[in-house]
């Protein structure tokens, strides 16, 4: 897949773009017991960070470093293999956090001398564990026109579901007044009581203004939504930028951090694929209809009935298997949660080995002894 951004980025100005992706994703349960949340398969064998690596390539910017952390080895094999051409040498960099990075913000610091070796006028800070399709070129285009000093990108999404965000309020002219990260009660938009403007954890930072803020004299700042963007709120230096409509006619991000999100998000990008990955895997390879998707190494035969679930990589379904259908049964060996199961190797086995009958040793020679 060529670059082809909808606005050019000026040649004299240099953007130092830092992808964040060491989460760990807990919510995700066991697809990340031992893998990073950006690593996590998805549609085939892509990967939850090749949206946010499509979206970088196809906006032109060529000068990347991937921040990982937790369990980073995934990353360092795929990234560099999937994207790597992509990038002339040395533009693509990994650097691993572990036992050092405190946090979002911290992360910045810990790589704050490669931004200077870039010459980076501008810093795109993204999180590499979501699902959308953006153009970052759009985006630093309209905040360099803001002159503003950083400019948050924004989602709208119900207010019932806001209180797991980052909640903006903006003036007419989208100046965030008031940033709320994950508040009880969520402000809504004025003039829509049912929805509300949440940050998708997508910012461009002024490198000037960011450098005082990661290095003067509140060096305790650890994170962005906790402290810098809500920093730069109270100082009236920060702009909301609504993402805008995707290839399917509207704006399409969601937060994969729980597992009914990342099955729906599945089943959205069969319907509609929001970002238009290169190399996007047959939808057979991983779709099971009834709303269920397996991952790589998975086999499901066709005896299996499975409702709302997602099969964990390499687990190997046996004949006639049934989920998604009874609660109780589905909770008694595998991972309900909302109406998504998880199925992975390990909760088969269980399984497996509960419902076999077993003879105790002392009752198997008794009967011996009798016949």
């Amino acid at each position: 897949m060529q670059p082809c951004p909808s606005h050019a980025i000026p040649a004299q100005q240099t953007v130092a773009t830092i992808l964040l992706a060491g989460g760990k994703g807990t919510r995700l349960h066991d697809l990340t017991a031992a893998e990073s949340k950006p690593a996590v398969p998805f549609a085939g064998r892509n990967r939850i960070v090749d949206f946010a690596m499509a979206n970088v390539v196809r906006s032109g910017l060529d000068k990347l470093l991937v921040a990982t952390q937790f369990a980073p080895a995934t990353l360092n094999e795929h990234l560099p293999v999937r994207w790597g051409r992509h990038f002339d040498g040395g533009a693509l960099m990994l650097r691993d956090g572990r036992d050092r990075y405190l946090g979002t913000a911290d992360a910045v610091r810990h790589n704050w001398r490669q931004v200077q070796d870039w010459g980076a006028d501008h810093v795109l800070v993204l999180a590499a564990d979501h699902i959308y399709d953006m153009d970052y070129a759009a985006l630093i285009a309209a905040h360099r026109a803001s002159g503003a000093a950083v400019t948050v990108a924004v989602d709208v999404v119900p207010v019932a579901t806001a209180s797991g965000f980052g909640v903006m309020h903006t003036d007419a002219g989208g100046k965030i007044v008031s940033f709320l990260e994950k508040p009880a009660n969520p402000p809504a938009i004025p003039g829509e009581p049912d929805r509300a403007m949440v940050s998708m954890g997508v910012y461009v930072f002024d490198r000037g203004w960011l450098e005082g803020a990661l290095f003067g004299e509140d060096v305790e700042s650890l994170d962005f939504g906790h402290e810098v963007i809500p920093a730069a709120v109270a100082q009236g230096l920060a702009m909301a930028y609504r993402l805008p409509d995707g290839p399917a006619g509207r704006p399409y991000w969601r937060d994969v951090g729980t597992l009914d999100a990342l099955r729906q998000s599945h089943l959205d990008f069969l319907r509609d694929q929001p970002a238009r990955l290169p190399s996007l895997s047959p939808v057979a390879d991983w779709y099971l209809g009834r709303g269920s998707v397996m991952m790589p190494g998975a086999l499901v035969p066709a005896s299996a009935r499975l409702t709302c679930t997602i099969v964990a990589p390499g687990a190997k379904v046996p004949q006639g298997l049934v989920t998604g259908e009874d609660p109780d049964e589905d909770g008694r060996w595998f991972r309900r949660e909302g109406r998504t199961v998880l199925v992975t190797q390990a909760m088969l086995d269980r399984r497996e080995t509960m419902r076999s009958p077993i003879i105790p040793a002392k009752r198997a020679h008794h009967a011996r002894d009798v016949a």
